[in-house]
């Protein structure tokens, strides 16, 4: 209530169209309270029983709950995000760290409160798929460093999402919402916040088409099924899906009415995703998979094109530079 009645008194104070705030108070904010909760679920189940066949309907969830917001990269999640999802790990970062942590029995590893100053390779929900689905990892016993460090983990990740979900509470949205108005250095303008929200949108839907799609992709004479997000999970369409629904439905709270080529533009991409036989991305060594996901790869480029049609050009935004970019 207090939150609510906050964000109403900001509403009127601010000058801002109606964008911005519903873009906060329908999606963004309950989008990380509702990480947060799953994260904090997911390190209670660990608590209960750390064995990975125990987390993994948990840690579904979990990485669900992210998608709704993990490609917002701005205000707290500039940074904060890369606590949660570091990947791509083109280097092998997270096994190597994890391997280094059950091999020396590391002391952080069963200290919560000191890993959070472990490296990013080793937190998050890509660390964790390793420890809860990985070969290499996924077998550890009770009682072992092994299912204490999953603990430890998921502690962690629990801290960082209610961080988040505080820092965008209470700091950020704020900011957002006085955008214009005296003092606020970060936007000097209504415009600028809006564009800011937009950006996000167009940028999600960039690292889906490049990155989440075009890794895996690869070429015709070498795919890099291996390079799929979260493959060991069984959830790199699931992400692709999810991911792109976030965007679009980010964007139906920037619009000032409906956006109807926006959904339909999303629900075929629903329907090619349905073609995709492996979830996993792992049969991309066969052409006619390859050449269905390429297919889910332009409809993910022409729902960005859409929203930018029916969204963007409309309310006379373009896309800037996002963080999440560089991926």
């Amino acid at each position: 209530m207090i939150l609510r009645a906050t964000l109403c008194l900001l509403c009127l104070a601010s000058p801002l169209r109606a964008g911005v705030p519903e873009a906060l108070t329908g999606h963004i904010l309950p989008g990380y309270a509702g990480f947060a909760e799953a994260a904090g679920d997911l390190a209670e189940a660990a608590r209960q029983d750390c064995t990975a066949p125990a987390l993994r309907a948990r840690y579904q969830l979990a990485f669900d709950a992210w998608t709704v917001v993990g490609d917002i990269r701005m205000g707290p999640s500039e940074t904060g995000a890369l606590a949660v999802v570091f990947w791509p790990d083109a280097r092998g970062f997270t096994p190597r760290t994890l391997q280094g942590f059950i091999a020396d029995q590391a002391p952080v590893g069963r200290d919560p409160a000191a890993y959070a100053e472990a490296s990013i390779a080793a937190r998050g929900l890509f660390a964790l798929e390793q420890m809860l689905y990985g070969a290499e990892f996924a077998g550890y016993a009770p009682g072992s460093y092994a299912c204490a460090l999953v603990q430890t983990m998921t502690a962690d990740m629990a801290a960082q999402a209610q961080a988040l979900q505080d820092g965008w509470r209470d700091g950020f949205a704020p900011v957002l919402l006085s955008a214009g108005g005296p003092g606020n250095a970060s936007f000097l303008s209504e415009t600028e916040a809006m564009a800011a929200l937009y950006t996000q949108v167009m940028s999600s839907l960039e690292v889906t088409a490049d990155t989440r799609l075009g890794r895996p992709l690869g070429s015709f004479d070498r795919p890099r099924p291996t390079r799929a997000e979260a493959w060991r999970a069984g959830r790199s369409l699931r992400n692709v899906l999810l991911y792109a629904r976030a965007a679009r439905d980010l964007a139906v709270m920037l619009a000032p009415g409906p956006l109807p080529q926006t959904d339909a533009a999303l629900a075929r991409l629903e329907e090619l995703a349905g073609r995709v036989s492996d979830p996993g991305l792992q049969d991309l060594d066969d052409p006619a998979a390859r050449l269905r996901l390429e297919i889910v790869q332009q409809q993910v480029r022409t729902l960005r094109d859409t929203i930018g049609a029916e969204l963007g050009a409309p309310l006379g935004l373009s896309a800037g530079f996002n963080s999440a970019d560089g991926d």
